[in-house]
Parts: C-alpha cells; sequence; structure tokens
C-alpha cells in the first residue's frame, strides 16, 4: 500500500536524519544551495501569479510546487533538518552527535542562503532590464514585502518580536509537516499531495520561512525596498530561523519521536509471547 502509518513512519524520517547529518561537506552545500534557489524561485513565481492575477490564494495554491520538486530530487532546506537532525541524534544513530547536527545545520544555512541571494539578484536583474528601468509591478510588491515584515513588526516592538518568533513557529509546524509528508507516501502523487496541503496553508497565511526570506528580503533591498540589512537580520531573519527550529521540533518532531520513536513507544509488531500463543503476532494500529 502507498499510505505509510506512523509506527513506519518514524524509523524512515530518523533514517533520513542520519543520512543527512553524516552527508560530505560537498553534497550538503550542493543539496541545500538547490534546495534554496528551488524554493526561491517558487516564491517569485508566486508573487507574481498573485500581483498578476489579483487573487493571493492563486499564488499559494501553486507555490508548493517548488517545495514538492525540491524534495522529490532530495535537495534540503534548514527547515527540514531542524526536524530530521535531532530526531537521528535522539534515536543515537552512530556518527550523529550534536557537533554533526549543528554543522549540518550551518551548512545548510548557508547553502539555502546562496541559492536563495542567485535567484534574487536573477529576478532583480528580470525586473529592471538588468537594472535599466524602475522595477515593475511585480519588483515593487516584493520590495513592499520587505518592509512590512522587517519595520512593519519593528513598530510594535516586544509585540512585534513576538508575532514574528510565532509566525516562524507556526511556518515550521506546517512545512515540516510537509517534509514528513514525503515519507508518509510511497508513490509520487501521494508524497505529491501530502506536502502541498500544508505548504499552501502556511504561504497564503503569511507565516515567516525563513528560506523564502533569504529570497524575498534580499530582492527587497536590490529593488528600493525601503528598511536595512540590520532590519532584515534583527527583525526577520534571525527571529524566523529560531521560531523555525522550535516549532519544528516542537510541534512535528518530538510528538511523533514521543509517541512512535522511542523504544519503549514503538508500536509495530510485538515480540512473541512464550507459551502456547507464543506463534500469534500481535500488530497494534496507530491511535
Amino acid at each position: 500500500m502507498s499510505y505509510v502509518k506512523p509506527a513506519e513512519l518514524v524509523p524512515t524520517i530518523i533514517d533520513a536524519g542520519a543520512n543527512k547529518v553524516l552527508l560530505s561537506t560537498r553534497d550538503t552545500l550542493v543539496r541545500s544551495t538547490m534546495g534554496g534557489a528551488i524554493l526561491a524561485i517558487a516564491a517569485a513565481f508566486a508573487v507574481t501569479v498573485t500581483v498578476t492575477t489579483g487573487h493571493a490564494i492563486l499564488g499559494a495554491v501553486l507555490f508548493p510546487v517548488g517545495f514538492i520538486l525540491l524534495y522529490l530530487l532530495g535537495y534540503d532546506l534548514l527547515t527540514g533538518m531542524f526536524v530530521l537532525g535531532p530526531l537521528a541524534w535522539l534515536d543515537k544513530r552512530p556518527g550523529v552527535t550534536v557537533r554533526g547536527v549543528l554543522r549540518n545545520w550551518g551548512l545548510v544555512f548557508v547553502g539555502n542562503f546562496l541559492g536563495a541571494f542567485a535567484v534574487a539578484v536573477m529576478m532583480a536583474i528580470v525586473v529592471t532590464y538588468g537594472f535599466d528601468t524602475p522595477p515593475n509591478e511585480v519588483g515593487q510588491a516584493i520590495g513592499h514585502i520587505g518592509e512590512g515584515r522587517t519595520v512593519g513588526y519593528a513598530e510594535h516592538g516586544a509585540s512585534g518580536m513576538l508575532t514574528l518568533f510565532v509566525r516562524g513557529m507556526l511556518c515550521n509546524w506546517m512545512v515540516s509537516m510537509g517534509v514528513v509528508g514525503a515519507m508518509i507516501a510511497k508513490d509520487v502523487p501521494g508524497k505529491a499531495i501530502a506536502m502541498w496541503m500544508p505548504v499552501m496553508l502556511f504561504f497564503f497565511m503569511a507565516f515567516e520561512h525563513s528560506i523564502v526570506n533569504m529570497f524575498l528580503f534580499p530582492s527587497g533591498l536590490l529593488l528600493g525596498g525601503e528598511f536595512t540589512i540590520m532590519d532584515y537580520l534583527v527583525w526577520n531573519e534571525i527571529p524566523t530561523v529560531l521560531g523555525n527550529l522550535v516549532g519544528g521540533l516542537l510541534l512535528t518532531g518530538l510528538p511523533l519521536y514521543l509517541t512512535y520513536g522511542r523504544p519503549a513507544a514503538r508500536r509495530g509488531v510485538q515480540e512473541p509471547q512464550p507459551g502456547p500463543t507464543a506463534e500469534r503476532e500481535l500488530v497494534s494500529e496507530p491511535a
């Protein structure tokens, strides 16, 4: 069957996390750079659809195409690794250490930023005819997004920072559900549907995704957005990364691991008991 039950899913997630943490530096950088680039072009596509049609829901419905493609190709996003890496460490997989998980996060962050920034530069060229004309309406929209989601938060002080952090948490709750969704089905249509649903939700509700923002905010600065690099770092990227970490781990990774992943909680096939019923296998269904 295509559907993978949670009790079988969690070991798969842990295996994936261990494999990612133990990847070479070269492979990690290549995969994360391509992951950031593909997600960035999908974000540019979604903004273009929203601006040209006037319907934000269409942009949100179509944005997940980038997320689906990059995960089908095995590329990496930092938001996904916030879940996969720690679970492999909690499960004490050979070779997976705290240092290894942190190393992976650092490399994936760098790769995602390089890919997203490269697309930001290319899109800025596209919407300005090589910086020869003012930004078109898509470029102007990207610039305004950067303003509203940096100085817009700063205007509210601590309340704005709290809102930003919670939006980051909610974002990676949904995005990491999409990462898990890629493993909950065995065929491509099933994987695509499971990834599409939560990613569409986060994008339409304007939750804060650190990798999407690596495209939107550098693009905004290149296209004349009225905010600074420090505004971007302090009032978006850093709190968003922290919120993505807490949300993905606390709301997706740990609940699955605690109820299905720990050795004492694994609910697949129970060991046969001695006696006349020893040959019976008791299979528990997920609650």
